[in-house]
């Protein structure tokens, strides 16, 4: 989604000033192009310095001096400095929710709810668990034939990881990789988007004075600094954002042989079937529609509706749409960019033929874009084709489970589903062919507040993997480690390469199964001969 992403075009800003701003391991040099006007409206956002884009490969060559000594620091005493932020970030919490509401527009208790008690979860899991998941693991190897060996995988960090992150949920998304990135032993260089300066600053300033100088840092501006990143000294781009910035991070990173992480965005639906607990499926699909006005990598931006309940399941969300409370349930959107987007989806689904059921645009130049609910009958409308990322929500009448999948797995983008329905063994049957790379029945979209479940996708929604073990995948590579403790003078395949070594060689192909009965056991005979010549040097 073009709006998501990091790298958008500058807005409008000021200098800087900004009480949250970061420490000097990564302070902006220059003002900047960073919005001042809070989209809820109210008294005018702090100023924010830019970062000058030449002074991003200085930060990375910091980052890269630091992180040496911080991977060799013991994981406990790395573990006990994280867990620290937890404190910090609930004593904050107010704090926190507040900016988030003036920077981004969302209500506070969806604010709260959302950004500051699962990063809490995050941390915890994170702490607890890094030990072992870090632990290295033997390889089995044959003592017979690799006597005296020994081998096991450990996880090193990458080195230095440059995360870019959008401006929808600026406080919980860079949280779900800062925290097991530096867990790992890697440092960070961190470059919020230029929409939500702010909170970037915050979460940056949650670890002031717990890590050593260069581990964490920050590089505040838009698109030409998130490029200078992506093309500075680091080892992995972790990145958050539009389909189209993250083919252009993939192919840069390509060519340097660096890895990404990238989650593109998604088209999720949920798939409602005429065995459901209708009233909960209502609420919880109009919740998954609504919360942070529609803007949520997944939201559901698509309802497929078994025919059997659909005018009851359709009256039930119109009715529960209507009920909610414009800057209370649903705050305003973030940008006007994005409400533009928004308003020229809604206008060519209705010019195809689609419905308006509750809601509908409002005023040109407005963020306070209604929930709106329409009845569509076609899907090739960018409504239905491209991520909307706002409060539309169409719904889409079905004659059975098997159109919906199929209409689900249609689409470029494959991040989330929801199925509600009663019968969970026919759930689960009907997850095992949906494409989405997170499943979930009679919910939808929580799942990435949980830190030990993956969050991740396919297609358009892009490869990488945020939380669980799974992440650290990402995050470290393994190095594989062997200890030979042999006191042979020589190996058997050493050279010389000799007659009673090529006899061995394809004696041990007979013996291993490449003969019958008799044939190994001839094998076998062959071998011991052959082996004492060997180890008489021929």
């Amino acid at each position: 989604m073009d709006s998501k992403t990091a790298a958008l075009p500058s807005e409008e800003g000021a200098a800087a000033n900004d009480p949250a701003a970061p420490s000097a391991r990564g302070r902006a040099t220059s003002a900047g192009p960073f919005p001042v006007r809070p989209p809820a409206r109210g008294e005018p956002l702090t100023e924010v310095a830019k970062t000058e884009p030449a002074a991003v490969a200085e930060l990375v060559a910091r980052a890269r001096a630091a992180q040496v000594a911080w991977a060799d620091t013991p994981l406990q005493d790395r573990a006990e400095r994280i867990a620290k932020v937890k404190q910090r970030l609930l004593a904050r919490a107010e704090e926190i929710a507040t900016l988030l509401h003036r920077e981004c527009g969302k209500p506070i208790e969806e604010a709260a709810l959302a950004e500051v008690l699962p990063n809490a979860d995050l941390i915890d899991y994170w702490t607890a668990s890094i030990e072992e998941l870090l632990d290295a693991s033997p390889v089995d190897l044959d003592p017979l034939a690799y006597p005296g060996k020994v081998g096991r995988i450990q996880r090193d960090p990458r080195g230095v990881v440059a995360l870019i992150t959008p401006w929808n949920y600026p406080v919980a998304i860079p949280l779900r990789t800062i925290v097991p990135a530096l867990l790992a032993g890697n440092a960070v260089v961190f470059k919020p988007s230029e929409i939500t300066p702010r909170s970037g600053a915050l979460v940056v300033s949650l670890f002031d004075g717990l890590l050593p100088d260069g581990v964490l840092s920050i590089a505040q501006g838009g698109s030409d600094v998130g490029a200078a990143l992506v093309e500075a000294d680091v080892d992995l781009v972790v990145f958050t954002g539009s389909v189209a910035t993250g083919r252009e991070i993939a192919v840069a990173c390509a060519a340097r042989l660096i890895p990404t992480s990238l989650e593109l965005g998604g088209k999720d639906s949920a798939i409602v079937l005429g065995d459901c607990d209708l009233e909960r499926a209502a609420r919880g699909v109009v919740w998954g529609a609504f919360t942070n006005a529609g803007q949520n990598c997944a939201s559901i931006e698509r309802v497929y509706v078994e025919r059997a309940i659909a005018d009851r399941f359709i009256e039930r969300v119109v009715a529960l749409t209507g009920q909610l409370r414009p800057g209370v349930d649903v705050g305003v959107m973030t940008t006007a960019r994005q409400a533009e987007i928004v308003r020229r989806h809604l206008e060519a689904a209705v010019a195809g033929g689609a419905e308006i059921l509750a809601g509908g645009a409002p005023s040109e130049g407005s963020l306070a874009f209604p929930p709106t609910v329409l009845r569509v009958e076609r899907e090739d409308t960018p409504l239905l084709q491209e991520e909307t990322f706002g409060p539309i929500l169409p719904v889409l009448v079905v004659n059975d489970a098997e159109e919906a999948v199929a209409r689900t797995n249609a689409s470029r983008f494959a991040l989330t589903t929801s199925l509600w329905t009663r019968g969970y063994e026919r759930a689960h049957a009907l997850a095992r062919r949906l494409r989405s790379g997170v499943v979930t029945i009679n919910n939808h979209g929580f799942t990435g507040a949980l830190p030990a479940a993956p969050w991740t996708g396919a297609g358009d929604s892009g490869f990488g993997v945020t939380s669980s073990p799974h992440a650290l995948a990402e995050l470290t590579r393994p190095r594989f480690l062997l200890e030979d403790r042999s006191r042979a003078r020589s190996e058997l395949w050493w050279y010389p390469y000799t007659p009673a070594l090529r006899t061995i060689a394809f004696a041990m192909a007979r013996a291993r199964g490449g003969a019958g009965l008799l044939g190994r056991i001839g094998a076998l005979v062959e071998l011991v001969a052959a082996l004492s010549k060997r180890l008489l040097g021929r």
